[in-house]
C-alpha cells in the first residue's frame, strides 16, 4: 500500500529559506496515490434453463453504478435443465449435486482470477438452491461473504405428496428438506457466517403459487405461496409485481441487491451508454434428436454475421455484414465493435439448425455474455411462409401491467389475459413478399424483417429490457 511522501523540516528554518521551501513546493505536483478499488467479486448464478445472458442489463447496471467489469462474472451450467427426478441420471439435463460442482469449481476460479478470499454470490431461480448447496454442503461457508437468492423456490415449487417428489422443485424431496433442515435453536434455514437475501414478488411469481396452473394442473393445490421463497435468517424482500424472472433481472430487484450489498441506495437505475460497445458472447445450441435439450455447449462451425439495420424497418442498411465470424471450440463469436446507437440483425447459420435471423435494440455497453442458443424449429403449420418470435429472455408478458404488440395483433397470440407466465410469442407470415414485422413491449421497440420458411429462416425480436 502506498503511502503520501514524507517531508521533514529541517530544525532551524530561517523566513528566507522557509520562503524558498514554500516556492518549490507550489511548483511542485502533489503526489496521490493511485487509488485501490474496493469493489468486492460478484459471482452471477443463473436459473433453470437459462445461461449466463440472463444477467446482461443486471451487469449493466452494476458497471453504470462505478462497480467495475472485472470484477463481475457470470457462469453457464452446460446443461442448464434440472432432471425430472433429481436422484436418476437424465440425458442432457442436471442434477443437483451437477450444478453444485459446476458453482464450486466457478468460484474457485473467480477467486484465484481476482486474488480474493471471499465473492459474493448471487443467484436466480434454480442458481439460488445450487448457492445454497454449495454453502451448505460443498464447503462454501469460507468463501462466500455474501449470497442473494431471487426468485428462488427455496420451499419448492410444489409439495404434494406422490407428485414428483424427487424432483429438484419438489418442497418433499430429499435436496430440499436437507436444505431447509433448521439451522440453529432458533430456527434459522441459512447457515451463519454468510449475509443473506432473497428477492421475491407479493403474488406475481409463476412458481409460487397457491394452485398448479403453471405447472400444468389449475386445480391442483400446491402447498406452496409467495412468501415460500423467503427463509428464516435471511434479510426477506418483496418486490411488488415482478414476475419470476424480474425478481432477479428488474431495476427493482438490482436496486435491492446493491442496497444489501453496499448499504444505500445506487446513483442509478439506468444503464449509462459508453462511446463504443464491444460484444461478445457463446453459440450453443440443442442436444439430441428433433427439438432436442437446450444447451450451453458451445458450438463449433457456427458462423455469424452482424449486419446494420433501419431501427424503423429492420431492414439492412449496407450491402455487406459489419463483422462476421465462424465459432471454434470454444464457441465464441466476437469481439464486434459496436455503436451504441445502432439496431443490429444477427445472423447465425449451423449445421442441422435452421438460419436464425436475431433483431435486438441497440447495446448502450460492452457485453461477453450476449448468447445465441439456437433451436430447432418445429412447425406443422403448411399456410405458414414465414415464423417470427417475440421473445423477452429477462420476464415475461403481462397484459395486467405491460403495454404491448406484435405485428398488428394486440395482445401478441398467446399471451394469457390473467398472470406473468408466458415470455415468448410466435407469429406466422402467410406472404411471399418479405414484410417488417415490429415487436413492442413498454418503452422498447424492435423491429425485424420476414425471411422464408421454406429455406429454413426463423427470425426472432428478442427483447433486452
Amino acid at each position: 500500500m502506498s503511502s503520501k511522501p514524507q517531508f521533514r523540516a529541517p530544525k532551524r528554518l530561517t523566513l528566507k529559506g522557509a520562503g524558498l521551501l514554500a516556492l518549490l513546493l507550489a511548483g511542485c505536483k502533489a503526489i496521490t496515490p493511485t487509488p485501490v478499488d474496493t469493489h468486492p467479486s460478484i459471482l452471477f448464478v443463473h436459473d433453470n434453463g437459462e445461461s449466463a445472458a440472463s444477467w446482461q442489463t443486471t451487469l449493466w447496471r452494476f458497471e453504470s453504478n462505478g462497480w467495475p467489469a472485472s470484477k463481475l462474472h457470470t457462469l453457464d451450467l452446460p446443461y442448464p435443465f434440472a432432471r425430472d427426478d433429481d436422484t436418476q441420471p437424465q440425458a442432457g439435463r442436471s442434477s443437483s449435486a451437477d450444478y453444485m460442482a459446476y458453482l464450486k469449481a466457478s468460484v474457485a476460479n473467480v477467486k484465484k482470477h481476482d486474488g480474493v478470499d471471499k465473492v459474493i454470490l448471487v443467484g436466480a431461480g434454480r442458481g439460488g438452491n445450487a448457492i445454497r448447496n454449495y454453502i451448505q454442503n460443498g464447503d462454501g461457508a469460507g468463501s462466500v461473504s455474501h449470497a442473494v437468492l431471487a426468485g428462488t423456490p427455496a420451499h419448492g415449487v410444489w409439495a404434494v405428496k406422490g407428485l414428483r417428489e424427487q424432483s429438484e422443485f419438489s418442497g418433499l424431496s430429499r435436496f430440499l428438506t436437507e436444505l431447509n433442515k433448521p439451522k440453529d435453536a432458533t430456527g434459522n434455514e441459512v447457515p451463519a457466517g454468510v449475509q443473506w437475501q432473497t428477492l421475491r414478488s407479493d403474488r406475481n411469481d409463476k412458481y409460487a403459487q397457491p394452485t398448479g396452473e403453471w405447472i400444468g394442473n389449475p386445480s391442483l393445490n400446491t402447498n406452496i405461496g409467495p412468501a415460500s421463497q423467503a427463509l428464516k435468517g435471511a434479510q426477506n424482500v418483496v418486490l411488488p409485481g415482478v414476475d419470476h424472472r424480474e425478481a432477479a433481472h428488474s431495476p427493482a430487484a438490482f436496486g435491492a441487491m446493491y442496497n444489501f450489498l453496499m448499504g444505500k441506495a445506487p446513483e442509478t437505475y439506468e444503464v449509462k451508454p459508453e462511446t463504443q460497445a464491444t460484444l461478445d458472447g457463446v453459440i450453443s445450441g440443442v442436444e439430441g434428436q428433433s427439438a432436442g435439450f437446450p444447451s450451453n455447449l458451445p458450438l463449433k462451425g457456427a458462423h455469424i454475421e452482424v449486419w446494420p439495420v433501419n431501427a424503423e424497418t429492420g431492414i439492412r442498411t449496407t450491402t455487406t455484414p459489419a463483422y462476421t465470424y465462424t465459432t471454434t471450440r470454444d464457441g465464441r463469436w466476437g469481439g464486434f465493435a459496436a455503436d451504441p446507437k445502432q439496431t443490429y440483425e444477427f445472423v447465425i447459420s449451423a449445421s442441422g439448425y435452421p438460419t436464425h435471423h436475431i433483431y435486438r435494440s441497440p447495446f448502450p455497453r460492452s457485453s461477453n455474455i450476449v448468447n445465441f442458443r439456437l433451436q430447432r424449429i418445429v412447425h406443422a403449420d403448411p399456410d405458414a411462409r414465414a415464423i417470427v418470435i417475440m421473445t423477452r429472455p429477462r420476464g415475461y408478458f403481462d397484459l395486467r401491467r405491460d403495454t404491448m404488440s406484435f405485428g398488428r395483433a394486440v395482445p401478441p397470440p398467446g399471451i394469457p389475459s390473467q398472470g406473468a407466465g408466458v415470455s415468448m410469442s410466435r407469429m406466422k407470415s402467410v406472404s411471399d413478399e418479405p414484410e417488417t414485422v415490429v415487436a413492442r413491449f413498454n418503452n422498447e421497440r424492435v423491429a425485424g424483417r420476414t425471411w422464408p420458411l421454406a429455406d429454413k429462416h426463423v427470425v426472432f425480436l428478442e427483447l433486452t429490457y
